[in-house]
């Protein structure tokens, strides 16, 4: 009892730490960020002409609908004459020009990506994804946005020029800080045939870090638990995304049987982003279930079920991150791809899994069909293999990129007290009888 005290305490202080909320750095993705490389191309009569592209280098958190909003203040009276591949916001006062107006005169522009089908004058390469950027894990060749900017009024040398300060991320909401604007070494370009080398005019960087705190007040995902040796259900802890209001009235969620369900989806609220869960004792618009449902001589298997709660959202492109120490010796995945991501070099305790494109790679909004699932076989490392303590279950979960809100170490399904080792041939009958109710309810 005392080593499993102990074993509480730790996995409530590894929670704890990863909601603390000036944590915007990720121990299971030590060196994701979103890196911005402005590229001055060409030089012109008052600016330059520059290539901007954002590169997701986080193996697991994308960039979902609506998309990247990426802002800045100019260093000095700058303007923005024209666009390709993405445009401001605002057009700002341009009052002083009297004829061919810039594009963007305000001194904080904000710039957001142009939608798919955009006519083909106006795109360039890796733009018109309507915001959309995903991690370099999952979906390399989406991973990074890229627009054109013909800037005026900024100096016309290397020694002229000055870059934009205060940079900001939205996603589009916040969560991402960005650093300082560095100039480094030009960036240098092969042509196709590797025959020729160019280089940009001048080049500088920012660095955005993402942290869950700052982009939302109360997490997104929380987890419940079962085993086929224990007939309880560990759900998610109560409030764990939210509660209900005093009155115990769904002011913030909505009942699936409700007659006023239709009328609420396509009301004031259908584009505003804002969730519409169902009313449940969590409140989250995610739910993943872990449970463990078989054991065999060599092998043990779990089945995770991934439930959308939000009457308001289709997860396109989701995964699901998984910390558990038995992840060195998986032997198959049965419906999801995976991906080792081995955060603390040789250790492999860590799995990223997401969908089967056209398969399960869209989780689908709350309903009937708001769910996706996959059972995983591991093998058994006989010198640290056990059922007991809650070995079997997670350490930690994230959904993309969120981390999940786990219950208590203490309210884990235990083994039944007459066998820790699940080996006498009564026991594995009611494993079995237990597997089977389970199945059935999962």
């Amino acid at each position: 009892m005392a080593k499993f005290a102990g074993g509480a305490a730790l996995l409530a202080a590894i929670f704890c730490t990863c909601l603390a909320p000036a944590a915007a750095y990720d121990p299971l993705d030590p060196t994701g960020n979103i890196t911005i490389k402005w590229d001055v191309m060409q030089w012109t009569a008052d600016g330059y002409v520059a290539v901007v592209t954002m590169f997701n280098y986080q193996q697991y958190r994308h960039i979902q609908a609506p998309g990247w909003s990426l802002g800045w203040k100019w260093a000095k009276k700058e303007v923005i004459w024209s666009m390709v591949g993405a445009q401001a916001t605002d057009q700002g006062d341009c009052s002083k020009f009297k004829s061919n107006l810039p594009h963007c005169c305000r001194r904080d522009p904000t710039i957001v990506d142009l939608l798919p089908g955009t006519p083909y004058n106006m795109q360039i390469a890796n733009c018109c994804k309507g915001g959309i950027i995903n991690s370099w894990a999952q979906d390399p060749a989406n991973h990074a946005a890229s627009f054109q900017i013909s800037v005026g009024m900024s100096g016309t040398t290397n020694k002229t020029v000055r870059v934009p300060r205060n940079f900001t991320l939205m996603t589009p909401g916040p969560g991402y800080t960005c650093g300082a604007a560095k100039v480094v070494r030009p960036t240098k370009f092969v042509t196709a045939d590797g025959k020729r080398t160019t280089q940009a005019m001048m080049t500088w960087n920012v660095t955005c870090t993402y942290s869950q705190p700052l982009a939302q007040k109360s997490p997104t995902c929380c987890v419940s638990l079962s085993s086929f040796y224990n007939d309880t259900i560990v759900n998610c802890p109560t409030c764990a995304c939210g509660c209900l209001n005093k009155q115990g009235q769904p002011g913030n969620c909505i009942d699936g049987k409700s007659p006023h369900l239709e009328s609420v989806l396509n009301g004031p609220g259908k584009y505003s982003g804002v969730p519409l869960v169902h009313c449940t004792t969590h409140m989250c618009p995610v739910r993943i279930h872990w449970h463990v449902k078989l054991n065999y001589k060599e092998y043990w298997r779990i089945k995770i079920t991934i439930t959308n709660f939000n009457y308001r959202y289709n997860y396109t492109q989701w995964n699901l991150v998984a910390q558990h120490p038995n992840f060195d010796n998986v032997t198959t995945i049965f419906s999801f791809n995976y991906k080792p991501l081995n955060p603390y070099g040789s250790i492999n305790d860590t799995a990223m899994m997401w969908g089967v494109k056209f398969y399960n790679d869209l989780l689908m909004q709350a309903g009937p069909l708001g769910n996706v699932q996959s059972e995983i076989l591991f093998k058994k490392d006989k010198s640290t293999f056990t059922f007991d303590k809650g070995w079997a279950f997670p350490r930690r979960l994230y959904f993309n990129g969120d981390n999940c809100v786990m219950p208590p170490p203490e309210a884990y399904p235990w083994l039944p007290n007459a066998s820790p080792s699940l080996r006498s041939p009564l026991l594995a009958s009611v494993a079995l009888a237990f597997a089977a109710v389970f199945i059935l309810m999962a």
